[in-house]
């Protein structure tokens, strides 16, 4: 199996509490061969951690020194863009954490970049890959017609759990400067996805790039992208947000929010003519919890339900174990910038319906 040296781009909490540990769980697959990360001090304490040579607080300072055959982008939003397109150019492939990117523009300057380079680009989409979500696709025809589709999340924020859960050194040494520059640049990169839009919509569109693109991915690879979007509401400031997704023939609910509770609740649910199936996630921050498959169905005069826990393995490994097959054989993967670019799309439409209110 040929073993690929990867780079880290990004050194937070996804990537302490899941890249990291999941990297040097596969051994015959990949060599974690350098880290990047604008924070000095957590530079310093993730490498000695893991043993690691090569850091950097500047990510083309990482791209430049070579030598490696892919990075991780995991640092933030609005960076993405610029630091994939930069490996692509110095001849690595990329998987990029979601949102790949936060505008139009952006998304096509990183598919010219890796058509020129002809390397490798996947969005880090890991739902798309738990074998539960996977049996779903494949079982979907056996529900019959489809007649509605209900898509939920709504979770407590992430650091509630993580911090019963596992260490996150959160770094206090990054520059203000730094992080004013960030945010600001992160408004401009929205303004051009949107246009001049009142802030709480910048701030929904974010809601709808992170959490909501999980969602919204997965929806289409299972049923299919929607013709319109219907409706859509928000309230607290942007953080709740529901829509109506109109697929001609049924209707999708989408509802998505972010509270203080100690949970996770995400799903997809669909109601077929003759059965249904809800895809069950828990929280991606405690590896191993499983994904569930429930499934209904009415055969002749019986009704049954059952339960299907495919596997226990985290669908980040999933991901990861995905990611090195399509490099090593030359794939194309299912979650590439074409596809990402379907889902920038909805959240545009998403936030258009909202403006009508």
């Amino acid at each position: 199996m040929s073993k690929l040296r990867v780079g880290i781009i990004g050194l937070g909490e996804v990537a302490q509490v899941i890249h990291l540990p999941i990297i040097e769980s596969l051994p015959d697959q990949y060599e974690l061969a350098a880290v990047c990360d604008i924070s000095p001090g957590l530079l310093k304490r993730v490498a000695d951690r893991y043993r690691v040579e090569r850091r950097y607080t500047d990510a083309t300072e990482l791209i430049a020194a070579g030598d490696l055959d892919c990075v991780l982008v995991l640092n933030s939003d609005e960076a993405h863009a610029e630091c994939t397109i930069a490996a692509l150019d110095a001849g690595m492939h990329v998987l990029v954490e979601k949102p790949m990117c936060l505008s139009p523009r952006e998304a096509e300057e990183i598919i010219a970049a890796r058509d020129r380079s002809g390397k490798t680009v996947m969005v880090a989409y890991m739902r798309r890959f738990a074998p539960a979500f996977t049996q779903a696709v494949e079982k979907l025809p056996e529900l019959g017609e489809i007649r509605y589709v209900r898509v939920h999340d709504v979770i407590g924020e992430n650091r509630l759990i993580v911090d019963q859960t596992a260490y996150v050194d959160r770094p206090d040494d990054i520059p203000q400067e730094a992080i004013d520059a960030k945010w600001a640049r992160r408004s401009a990169l929205v303004r051009e996805a949107l246009g001049d839009v009142p802030q709480e919509l910048e701030w929904t569109y974010g809601l709808l790039c992170g959490l909501g693109s999980h969602d919204l991915s997965a929806m289409r690879e299972l049923i299919g992208r929607p013709q319109k979007v219907a409706a859509a509401r928000m309230w607290r400031s942007g953080g709740y947000v529901v829509a109506l997704l109109d697929y001609g023939d049924f209707v999708v609910t989408y509802e998505t929010g972010v509270d203080d509770q100690l949970r996770f609740d995400a799903h997809i649910e669909v109601f077929g003519a003759s059965g249904s199936m809800r895809v069950q996630y828990d929280t991606p921050y405690v590896r191993h919890f499983p994904t569930t498959l429930h499934l209904e169905r009415t055969v002749g005069d019986a009704y049954e339900r059952s339960v299907v826990r495919p596997h226990l393995k985290d669908p980040y490994t999933h991901e990861l174990e995905y990611f090195h097959e399509v490099v090593t054989t030359g794939g194309v993967p299912k979650t590439s910038p074409e596809d990402y670019v379907q889902d920038m799309e909805l959240f545009v439409d998403i936030i258009r319906a909202l403006e009508q209110h």
